[in-house]
């Protein structure tokens, strides 16, 4: 009795020989049989890329689609005419497999991601032992060459056949992140009409036969419709990509757009400015952490860019590269966007010459040190200093001096990012390094989401001070040796010092 043969569906990748993975030359080489699709004029593209790797004494299975538009005589119309040639092309395989030869169908790109192999899977894989091999995908393809990464962290992507109507097609694209949109050609204009509504088309690229020696890019909305084949697609990247530079040949950018730094302030809404209001109303585009992001209002007009807290440079070149094509952008910063926030990133990342001719305004806000002081009472009414515990973007050595200096010249001290969920010894050497200058019994202000919801006050003393209750949404005001505690509570530090 013969035993079956092995049927793999096999990637290719989107065009790129070397893009071919090892595997899947190993098995095309080791194949009895390999089959590809092709259009009537019998050339196939998968068949061009694994060429490099076919032997001599192969058999090899030409599946020659009967139709390559809707247009067709079949008395099932295209959908039966397409039917009948899967299933009578599967049965020319399931004859090479049952007489026990190894069968490998080509497949561009990845096999089950908009593939043709698909439709003989599906008729084959419960008969005999079967095994797909991925393979790069024109989607990552296009992404690799634009430069453009396609999502990052929390960020969704979401494939699209170009083939849905501009409607659903406009939907969709407004409420995801990234997008692919596959199946051009004749649906181009279309796309483009959908990516117009959805107010995205200035964000979308587009790239046909991506790695090959014929692959071409450009923005969407330059290309030609009647230029436009069938394997090309349409991306928008990760909101962040387009702080990346411009693939060559691209477009020129606009420089009358404008980057406004904005200071929300350190919660509360009654503590927003009337110019960071303003500014936040002129916006075109709305950049920032998540959540400072969600405590700017919705307002259908603007675009909102919302990612993690630890891109800053990344986040900040993304709002330059929005302006130099002429977009008003507000780049918001919780508290004063000068303090240990955005103004300073933007500012730096701008030294570069790309963005020399983009107009950098900076919107200033309350700061968490002046919330948490008003809460307090008056504990900066003398001279004091501001720092951050957070080793991030400086190391321990340089805080551990700067604290030791601030102690010992007898400043008040706002501490910013005393702790977080992965930094928690700072505050504990920090409060050694305190008590080596200060008494015990010195003040200690905290302030944990002032503003917000969950706004607490609590005044201590710096023996007291236990840092296991201390995280990233506290603020600390130690106090010097003037600082005072009224009986009500409220602390304050004098104006005068020693007189």
């Amino acid at each position: 009795m013969t035993v079956p043969g092995r049927l793999f569906g096999v990637g290719l990748g989107p065009g790129d020989p070397e893009l071919v993975t090892v595997k899947a030359a190993r098995l095309i080489a080791a194949a009895d049989v390999v089959a590809y699709h092709a259009a009537r004029h019998g050339r196939s593209n998968a068949r061009a890329i694994a060429v490099s790797y076919l032997r001599e004494g192969q058999i090899e299975e030409p599946l020659i689609y009967p139709v390559t538009t809707e247009t067709t005589d079949h008395p099932g119309g295209y959908q039966g005419a397409i039917d009948e040639f899967y299933a009578a092309s599967a049965e020319r395989l399931a004859a090479h497999l049952d007489a026990g030869r190894d069968v490998v169908v080509l497949a561009e790109g990845d096999p089950f991601f908009y593939g043709s192999y698909m439709h003989m899977h599906k008729r084959l894989a419960d008969r005999y032992v079967t095994e797909v091999v991925p393979g790069v995908t024109s989607v990552s393809a296009a992404s690799a060459v634009l430069g453009r990464p396609l999502m990052e962290r929390d960020e969704t992507l979401t494939v699209l056949p170009g083939t849905l109507p501009p409607d659903e097609l406009a939907t969709r694209l407004a409420t995801t992140d990234s997008a692919a949109i596959m199946k051009l050609g004749r649906t181009f204009e279309g796309v483009r009409d959908a990516l117009d509504r959805a107010g995205r088309l200035d964000d979308a690229w587009y790239v046909e036969r991506a790695t090959t020696d014929r692959q071409r890019y450009g923005r969407l909305a330059d290309i030609d419709p009647a230029t436009v084949p069938y394997f090309s697609l349409a991306l928008l990247p990760s909101p962040a990509a387009t702080a990346f530079v411009s693939p060559t040949g691209s477009p020129a950018a606009s420089t009358s757009g404008s980057v406004t730094v904005v200071g929300l302030g350190p919660g509360a809404r009654e503590w927003l400015t009337p110019e960071a209001q303003a500014a936040l109303a002129e916006a075109d585009d709305v950049v920032g952490y998540t959540t400072y992001v969600n405590r700017v209002p919705a307002n259908p007009r603007q675009r909102r860019h919302a990612s993690d807290n630890k891109v800053e440079a990344e986040r900040a070149a993304f709002a330059l590269d929005l302006a130099k094509r002429g977009r008003r952008v507000a780049v918001v910063s919780s508290g004063d966007p000068g303090v240990f926030a955005m103004a300073a990133a933007v500012l730096e990342v701008s030294e570069d010459p790309q963005w020399k001719d983009v107009p950098i305004r900076v919107v200033p806000g309350l700061t968490a040190a002046q919330a948490v002081a008003s809460r307090a009472g008056a504990p900066l009414g003398h001279d004091f200093c501001i720092m951050s515990l957070s080793d991030r973007l400086k190391p321990w050595d340089v805080i551990e001096t700067r604290l030791t200096a601030a102690a010992g010249a007898d400043l008040v001290i706002a501490i910013y990012n005393p702790a977080s969920q992965t930094r928690k010894e700072q505050l504990v050497s920090a409060r050694k390094v305190l008590l080596e200058h200060r008494d015990p019994q010195t003040p200690v202000v905290v302030g944990r989401d002032v503003g917000g919801p969950e706004e607490e006050i609590r005044v201590t003393t710096l023996g007291e001070l236990d840092p296991a209750t201390i995280d990233m949404r506290c603020l600390l005001i130690v106090g010097s040796s003037q600082t005072r505690v009224l009986p009500g509570g409220q602390v304050f530090t004098p104006r005068h010092y020693g007189i």
